[in-house]
């Protein structure tokens, strides 16, 4: 069963939201027949990145706030990370245009490491205070997940993925997507925001039931294909 996930690496609930669906995900017995999508969704597109800044800075400037209220905005977010064991440091925080992260996201998909580079550029940003917008930085966290250097650096020498990055955004406009993260489940349920374990596994469960019965349902229409009717037909 399919799920999919819009997020950018920028965006705090969006790990904050990872955490919570991976919780749900280790209480789901059926977690093995799950497969997740990560899509691409900038929630700063065009950003210009500004490694003289940290995240207080930035976002006290964007938003017109004074510094000491920006960083009481983030010391809650710091606390909400915390409660699922992330460890979040605004003050190393680069805001950072992610076009190029979310290429190298995409790149991994090709090589079933996907998630292994959704994780590590998330803690990169957040914990380690990296430049995700460095094609340098890029490069060594590709390498650090198990993706081949040379492909790495053909991807951030040439457009490859732009089309898969800027896809993903056209789909979340179709979808209804109005903020990240984003997630649908099964192609039905849609679950918008860093939103209790709970829901998630709730929504898993009930997702995953219709699934199983749809595909029985699927397998038995195909049988009847390779039948003979009570009319002597076959």
């Amino acid at each position: 069963m399919k799920v999919e996930i819009w997020s950018d690496f920028v965006c705090p609930f969006c790990y904050i939201g990872k955490r919570k669906f991976e919780h749900a995900l280790k209480q789901f017995k059926h977690s093995d027949d799950i497969n997740i999508q990560w899509r691409s969704f900038e929630i700063q597109p065009g950003l210009q990145t500004d490694g003289s800044k940290n995240q207080y800075e930035h976002l006290a400037e964007s938003k017109g706030w004074t510094l000491e209220h920006s960083k009481q905005v983030h010391d809650q977010l710091t606390k909400k990370a915390k409660e699922e064991g992330l460890s979040y440091h605004f003050e190393k925080t680069i805001p950072a245009n992610t076009f190029n992260a979310h290429r190298l996201s995409h790149l991994a998909a090709k090589h079933n490491l996907q998630d292994e580079a959704e994780e590590r550029l998330f803690a990169a940003h957040f914990t380690e205070g990296k430049n995700i917008d460095d094609k340098q930085t890029l490069v060594q966290l590709g390498v650090e997940i198990g993706l081949p250097e040379d492909e790495i650096r053909d991807m951030l020498q040439s457009d490859l993925y732009a089309d898969e990055v800027n896809g993903d955004m056209t789909k979340a406009r179709q979808v209804g997507v109005q903020g990240v993260p984003f997630f649908v489940v099964n192609n039905k349920y849609a679950i918008s925001g860093a939103q209790p374990s709970e829901v998630f596994l709730e929504t898993l469960q009930k997702a995953y039931k219709e699934f199983k019965e749809e595909h029985t349902l699927n397998a038995i229409t195909n049988a009847d294909e390779a039948s003979c009717s009570v009319d002597g037909n076959c």
